[in-house]
């Protein structure tokens, strides 16, 4: 089988990579992190591994090892989202790549060759213009007869030496070496272990016909790249089609409703070019750019999806808001539409045939929000957390929700469902007291002073009629400036209202009531 010359580029630990990109706060590229997928580890960064942290670990493991370590879910989409504008950068430099996963994606060796002037200064050039063009350090290039050879030359590479090319013909010598678990293929790796062969040479050795005769067809297929005759083609991928519009002004516009009326050409052309494709834009990203070059962006959201007039309200009204944050210090320059999220048409053919009672409210609300601005509209979502306030996170009305704790996550003490409706952003100070009037309190084995009989809240005194509790939460007893220790209580009073109370340090609070 003829085997032709492939370049692989591995993007080491892109899931962790894609999360940083995508934060809306400047994240230190030396955060302590790991993605997680089905409470193993699966990605981690640098700093991570320094602490102990490898893929593979179970969650718990990898947190005893780090306790301060971030814990971020696994999100494909995410992965693949951040990655679509890095391949496009490539396919500048050196057309046809094939995407094998978010963070590997290969190309054939021999055009970006002949340009660079040999397959080690083409890997080289590709390398260097990320690194400039989008930031992206640590990349390392392979290069060998076919792609998964090619992958594992690439993953061979040190950071001070980024590129390896195995020369034409010696893919079975470099790969003979190699672990087993090198075939990403766990159930033969774990076989083979058992049998007593451990490395990619020990594998071939076995024959062609023998490892037919026992693992069959796939045998074989891992057999052959195993002896580096990977036949396998290099398929580019289809680049999606240019769905952006951009409207440049000159001279620049200083009022909005200039701006959106110069949008609604393209705006348009932008509904019309999504559904010539079948599709509907239900994520709409705005991007706004001063005289001065300053730029604003944000994403906004669509109940069912987006129409020209409502790309041209979201325009006026991000350019209204940021003006007034001074976040566009000056004229507008340029506006740029582009969809974040494209669905088929058909998922949303009530918002292309006619309204909804999802866009008559969508239309309301984003109207009062116009009024009262961007946080005048607030939605609420459930994140992550001990404490109710954490938990209860209120997004702007057509924004993305950013959850900065996943609730997910295990997390100790925090109170299950059915959870209470009124939940208050701080805890009100109450008192409660036992028959005959004295402070109930809470010694540190959870054991009450008295039952008790009385809460008083807001000046008023209600009879406590039933109880429950303590049920003790303790949280970060390793940190004694963050360490904290309270005791929560469920109590009904005489009118049957049902409240969620704190007690800590001697001190009570209601965090919230049952309504």
């Amino acid at each position: 089988m003829d085997v032709v010359r492939s370049l692989v580029l591995w993007f080491a630990d892109w899931p962790v990579t894609a999360f940083l990109r995508e934060q809306t706060t400047d994240a230190a590229s030396d955060a302590v992190i790991a993605i997680v997928h089905g409470n193993t580890v699966v990605a981690c960064s640098v700093a991570a591994r320094a602490e102990g942290v490898r893929r593979g670990q179970r969650r718990r493991d990898a947190q005893a090892r780090c306790p301060r370590l971030q814990i971020v879910p696994a999100d494909p989409v995410r992965d693949q989202r951040a990655f679509s504008p890095v391949v496009s950068q490539i396919e500048e430099l050196a057309p046809g790549v094939q995407i094998i996963r978010p963070g590997l994606c290969a190309l054939r060796a021999r055009g970006p060759a002949r340009y660079y002037g040999g397959e080690n200064a083409a890997a080289c050039a590709i390398l260097d213009a990320l690194a400039e063009g989008a930031g992206l350090t640590g990349v390392r290039a392979g290069v060998a007869d076919g792609p998964f050879t090619a992958a594992r030359a690439a993953r061979a590479t040190r950071a001070d030496d980024p590129v390896r090319v195995v020369p034409a013909g010696q893919a079975a010598a470099f790969l003979a070496p190699l672990p087993v678990t090198a075939l990403d293929d766990p159930e033969l790796a774990h076989l083979l272990g058992r049998l007593g062969v451990h490395t990619l040479g020990a594998f071939v050795a076995l024959g062609a016909d023998r490892v037919r005769e026992r693992f069959g067809d796939r045998g074989t297929r891992l057999h052959d790249l195993a002896a580096g005759a990977d036949s396998r083609p290099v398929t580019p991928r289809v680049p999606p089609p240019e769905l952006d519009r951009e409207v440049p002004f000159e001279p620049p516009l200083e009022l909005a409703e200039q701006v959106a009326f110069g949008m609604r050409i393209a705006a348009a052309e932008f509904i019309a070019g999504l559904g010539a494709r079948g599709l509907v834009c239900t994520e709409l990203r705005v991007e706004l750019t001063d005289e001065r070059g300053r730029r604003s962006e944000r994403v906004w959201l669509h109940p069912g999806s987006f129409d020209a007039a409502a790309v041209v309200d979201r325009v006026r009204w991000q350019l209204g808001e940021d003006a007034q944050a001074q976040v566009l210090r000056g004229p507008v320059a340029a506006v740029r539409i582009a969809p974040e999220r494209v669905d088929a048409a058909s998922v949303h053919q009530p918002a292309i045939f006619g309204g909804s009672g999802g866009e008559k409210v969508h239309h309301a609300l984003s109207r009062v929000q116009a009024m009262l601005g961007h946080r005048g509209v607030l939605t609420p979502e459930i994140g992550g957390g001990r404490w109710l306030a954490e938990r209860q996170v209120l997004v702007p009305w057509g924004d993305r929700g950013v959850i900065a704790q996943d609730r997910s996550r295990p997390w100790p003490g925090s109170l299950p469902a059915p959870l209470p409706a009124t939940v208050f952003p701080q805890p009100q100070a109450v008192d409660v007291a036992a028959d005959g009037g004295l402070p109930v309190d809470v010694d540190e084995r959870g054991a009450l002073s008295a039952p008790p009989a009385q809460l008083t809240e807001a000046g008023r005194r209600r009879a406590i009629v039933s109880w429950a509790g303590p049920w003790t939460v303790d949280e970060r007893g390793w940190d004694r400036a963050r360490a904290r220790r309270a005791h929560r209580f469920q109590v009904v009073d005489a009118d049957q209202s049902a409240w969620l109370l704190i007690c800590e340090d001697g001190r009570w609070a209601a965090e919230a009531r049952y309504d």
